[in-house]
């Protein structure tokens, strides 16, 4: 059995961490730039740790380390070498590493609870474009040009410790696959989650019935799911996922907060709804992976944590 295969026997449901980019904004740091979170790999990679044992703190069996933005080709464009390049990649990997090893010797051997693993993020091609196009899929790669992509991140990270990988925010059914393949290649486990554009749709309009049907029979995809989405469309897509596909499901949607460009502000839930208070239902509806994406924070992984618990 894989490490995902053991731990998820042994707790049948997973806690998933938090966002990186925003939650490095609401502590202070400026991540307005191409690289976004990324450049905190060479800025400031203690504020990455830290928040990385926030996460393995709150409660997380899986934390992603910073590489979503982390592409080969965005440090090349921001006017890194192709060295230096692959070293912050592989920073972003020994980083969640050593937020893990802390968080276990200082707190995490004494709870009784198993050990996390540490994810490997591929963000999509759309994210390196840095024009929102991960929510749109408006960008069309031949196979070849996806390899071409991903593979050298994948390689660096699964080389410095990924004990699985999230293939995560994807808007494009061929993008999913094109990384699906690589990853049975590498021989390494992986999920793949969506962004969804409304109930029925990922972001560049495939049906969810394409979606599960062309990702059956994957040794090592793991999970199938949804993030970076508002949560009032992720009931419906969970128990779409359920009714289609025996994987099982993962979800990690925003925190449903809706952003003002013009005032550059972040206002409520349009259903007043908060974040902690959907979790209990998307328990119930089957998601058996849960996090969250943009803005949401470490004290809503705790309470994703504690909900499993009474679950």
């Amino acid at each position: 059995m894989s490490q995902f295969d053991q731990l998820f026997a042994a707790k049948h449901k997973l806690v998933l961490d938090g966002p990186m980019g925003t939650e490095l904004e609401r502590r202070g740091y400026d991540v307005n730039d191409a690289l976004w979170s990324a450049k905190f790999l060479k800025e400031n990679p203690e504020a990455i740790e830290q928040i990385h044992y926030d996460y393995f703190a709150s409660g997380a069996d899986i934390v992603t380390c910073a590489s979503y933005q982390a592409s080969v080709d965005g440090f090349l464009n921001s006017g890194y070498s192709q060295e230096e390049a692959e070293a912050l990649i592989a920073k972003s990997m020994q980083l969640v590493l050593k937020a893990r090893a802390a968080w276990w010797e200082k707190e995490g051997k004494a709870s009784g609870r198993p050990y996390p693993l540490a994810a490997g993020d591929i963000g999509p091609y759309g994210a390196y474009l840095a024009d929102g196009s991960e929510y749109t899929g408006a960008y069309h790669l031949s196979e070849e040009d996806y390899r071409a992509f991903h593979l050298r991140r994948m390689e660096i990270l699964k080389a410095n410790g990924a004990d699985i990988f999230a293939v995560e925010t994807c808007p494009k059914l061929e993008e999913a696959l094109a990384c699906a393949r690589l990853l049975e290649e590498l021989n390494a486990d992986y999920w793949i989650s969506f962004s969804f554009k409304n109930e029925h749709e990922i972001s560049d309009g495939t049906p969810i019935e394409d979606i599960t049907a062309a990702l059956k029979g994957l040794p090592h995809l793991k999970a199938v799911g949804v993030n970076c989405t508002p949560p009032e469309y992720v009931s419906a897509i969970i128990k779409k996922y359920k009714a289609l596909t025996d994987l099982p499901v993962c979800v990690y949607p925003n925190s449903g907060e809706i952003y003002d460009g013009i005032t550059k502000t972040w206002h409520g839930a349009p259903d007043g709804m908060t974040f902690q208070q959907r979790i209990p239902g998307w328990l119930t509806d089957g998601a058996a992976l849960v996090g969250g994406c943009c803005r949401t924070r470490p004290a809503d992984i705790a309470q994703v944590a504690e909900c499993m618990k009474q679950a």
